[in-house]
């Protein structure tokens, strides 16, 4: 196998020094003695190779949407893969026609309802501790985002080192749009994209093709899904642990391509002028003035994206990507798990289930926001959005000083 030796030398040192967190020991002993979950094998499937191993999630009648026995698995075998010598490289895909929709925000919204609020801590808790072990994994890590990527999703490939998108690909943070925030590790990842087109892409849950994706940075490589098995095929074939080695193998498959000319990324000028603002309103001013000057339909379509989306959430999800811009993924990781624990709780608002109900469960798409406009969301609203867990909920506890963030 090929082999850096001072590379495979750090690799052995950080993989016999590392151990899991008493919390998510404290949350795979749970998870595994309940019998609902006994299953739990056949969500993420495996393929191993000479030097590699394919992670396959696989719950295709929702998207591969991720639940917490999905978080249990691929920690257990990420974990098991980073000790192994004999894996070089780690590769991820989703089964059917989706990579992962996100999280099963429909089991999060019934858990809520049942007044379950524990699995709902394990279920962030869980996904973010596995989306902090893929930004600091130790080998290199091959993201297919073949068809829907949105949210979490994204959340478990972005952070990895390569990322393969394909004329399939949809990506998404549509979480205002159900009265929550762009979470999963949203706010690091779409405060550094180009300009404000995260602030864009995390208040109007707009998307972005896979060419788009390559353009701005959210994805390492752009393909044609007829070419998917032939990269798979060659993946296996390597045996190494090089990424360098393994970006070259991606590379052979890439195709040169450019945004069409309607995208937005053809729009980053006037959308750096609109969304560039400190709030919201303003950034809404912005937009109708333009729209009014020039009568561009994109700043039409985007003001009814805005409007369509939770008041509060906006506000807090345009404080939180400006907040990502200047932190570490496990700030905003720590962060966010914060974020996600007051916006279930109901005691800001009842915006999360309102907005599930309307979107994902009775389908009426007539969310009754609270509060219902720009006007009436507060300072304190927002602040509590961001305030620290009261003194008896731990904090979401990341092995920092074992794995340190490579991005």
């Amino acid at each position: 196998m090929e082999r850096i030796k001072s590379a495979a030398s750090f690799w052995r040192v950080c993989r016999a020094n590392w151990r899991f967190t008493s919390q998510c020991q404290r949350s795979l002993t749970s998870l595994s003695a309940n019998p609902i979950l006994n299953d739990h094998e056949n969500l993420v499937l495996v393929e191993g190779n000479a030097a590699s191993r394919t992670a396959i999630l696989n719950r295709p009648q929702v998207l591969n949407a991720l639940n917490t026995s999905m978080g249990v698995r691929l920690q257990n075998l990420y974990k098991s893969w980073e000790e192994d010598h004999n894996v070089g490289f780690v590769v991820m895909k989703g089964s059917g026609r989706a990579f992962c929709a996100g999280g099963d925000i429909v089991s999060l919204h019934k858990f809520i309802h049942e007044g379950n609020i524990d699995e709902c801590k394990e279920f962030f808790w869980t996904l973010y501790s596995f989306m902090y072990m893929v930004g600091t994994y130790l080998k290199p890590h091959v993201a297919l985002l073949n068809g829907i990527t949105m949210g979490g999703g994204a959340g478990i490939s972005i952070p990895g080192t390569f990322r393969v998108a394909t004329d399939k690909t949809v990506f998404a943070t549509p979480e205002t749009l159900i009265g929550f925030h762009p979470d999963a590790g949203a706010s690091f990842h779409l405060s550094h994209l180009p300009g404000h087109l995260g602030e864009y892409l995390g208040l109007t849950g707009a998307k972005l093709n896979g060419v788009e994706m390559l353009s701005c940075g959210l994805a390492t490589h752009c393909t044609l899904d007829s070419k998917l098995p032939l990269i798979e095929e060659q993946l296996r074939s390597l045996l190494t642990d090089d990424p360098s080695v393994v970006e070259s193998s991606l590379q052979n498959f890439g195709d040169i391509v450019h945004p069409d000319q309607a995208s937005v990324i053809h729009r980053i000028k006037t959308l750096d002028k609109c969304f560039c603002h400190e709030t919201v309103e303003e950034i809404i001013d912005a937009l109708e003035t333009e729209a009014g000057k020039t009568g561009d339909m994109w700043c039409v379509a985007t003001l009814k994206k805005l409007k369509d989306a939770a008041p509060l959430s906006l506000k807090v999800a345009l404080r939180s990507i400006r907040e990502g811009r200047f932190q570490t993924l496990d700030q905003c990781l720590i962060r966010e798990y914060r974020m996600s624990l007051q916006g279930i709780s109901g005691k800001i608002t009842s915006d999360f289930r309102e907005g599930v109900r309307a979107r994902l469960v009775d389908k009426d798409s007539m969310p009754k926001w609270d509060p219902p406009s720009l006007e009436l969301v507060t300072k304190d609203m927002v602040d509590e959005y961001f305030s620290p867990l009261s003194s008896s909920e731990p904090e979401l506890e990341l092995p920092t000083q074992q794995r340190e963030a490579f991005i």
